[in-house]
């Protein structure tokens, strides 16, 4: 079996909430490699003062976490999952790929992304497919670029599978955290009316632009960079966050002010051992009317009560 590996570097004080968000999306162990207190934890542990000169000449200013992900387990899903947690949790970092380039790593990674059938009505086909059967499908058509989102994972398939029994010709969409694009672009080819996603990331924004420029729904489409409670104006029928569940909880909170009375909230990238931490938070202000779930994974949808 290939393995990729990822390591996050990241400030000492950062470690616990990068390993979580780590936890949270591959689907192995991951090991962390923290010097800050190197001379401390080896006394404690080995109650020995004599250590290894090349451990003490290792970086004790930062942190590493390190990641094993397999190419069944798409690895380039992973690390656009990863990045866009930390930016979201304002976390500074760096990633690094063993023996490859970001570049190299996207390019050698599409031959693992096949046009993909999601619900009962879309086809999710990679730009570079040209010859698939769309199996009577409504094909999306996806340069994922460097954004989270390319389909494959779970909580977007989870997401994807409500917003088509539940976009009409008359829906307006607001997507928080959109990565990619893709579940906005989902709701116009549905047919929606319209939809704004919004992202923090620059980069997200800019490929979600991109992605509805291919799917030639631009001109029902507005991209937004920033914060949604400051930048985002009006109401929406339906909001979706395919984002985490401390993102969800922070959100239940403020977002019901850009929903309208019969609005429906849809909320995924909650794994299982965090769900009811977020019903319990969202149903302040939700009734929660559907529990979806696909290898350990939720998507809620909810109601202003």
């Amino acid at each position: 079996m290939d393995w990729t590996e990822i390591t996050v570097t990241i400030s000492p004080q950062d470690i616990d909430i990068t390993s979580d968000i780590a936890n949270e999306i591959v689907p192995y162990g991951i090991y962390i490699e923290d010097y800050t207190n190197l001379e401390e934890n080896v006394e404690e542990i080995a109650h020995i003062d004599l250590i290894d000169e090349d451990l003490l000449q290792k970086d004790r200013t930062h942190a590493k976490v390190h990641m094993y992900i397999s190419c069944e387990d798409n690895p380039f899903e992973a690390l656009q999952q990863i990045s866009e947690r930390l930016r979201g949790a304002n976390v500074d970092f760096t990633i690094d790929t063993l023996d490859c380039k970001d570049e190299d790593w996207l390019n050698n990674w599409k031959q693992y992304f096949q046009p993909t059938p999601v619900g009962e009505k879309l086809l999710i086909r990679p730009s570079w497919r040209k010859n698939y059967d769309p199996q009577g499908r409504t094909v999306i058509n996806l340069d994922p670029g460097l954004a989270f989102g390319t389909g494959t994972h779970e909580t977007t398939r989870l997401c994807l599978g409500v917003l088509e029994n539940a976009v009409n010709k008359n829906t307006t969409v607001l997507d928080i955290g959109c990565g990619s694009g893709i579940l906005a672009i989902a709701s116009l080819l549905l047919g929606a009316k319209s939809a704004v996603g919004v992202d923090i990331d620059p980069l997200a924004v800019k490929t979600a632009v991109e992605n509805a420029e291919l799917n030639n729904v631009s001109h029902k489409f507005t991209a937004i960079e920033g914060s949604f409670t400051r930048n985002v104006q009006g109401k929406f029928d339906i909001v979706v966050a395919n984002i985490v569940a401390d993102a969800i909880i922070v959100l239940s909170e403020g977002v019901k002010d850009f929903m309208k009375e019969d609005s429906i909230y849809i909320m995924s990238g909650i794994i299982d051992t965090r769900v009811d931490e977020v019903i319990s938070a969202v149903s302040k202000n939700f009734e929660i009317t559907d529990k979806l779930f696909l290898n350990d994974w939720y998507c809620l949808t909810a109601r202003i009560k």
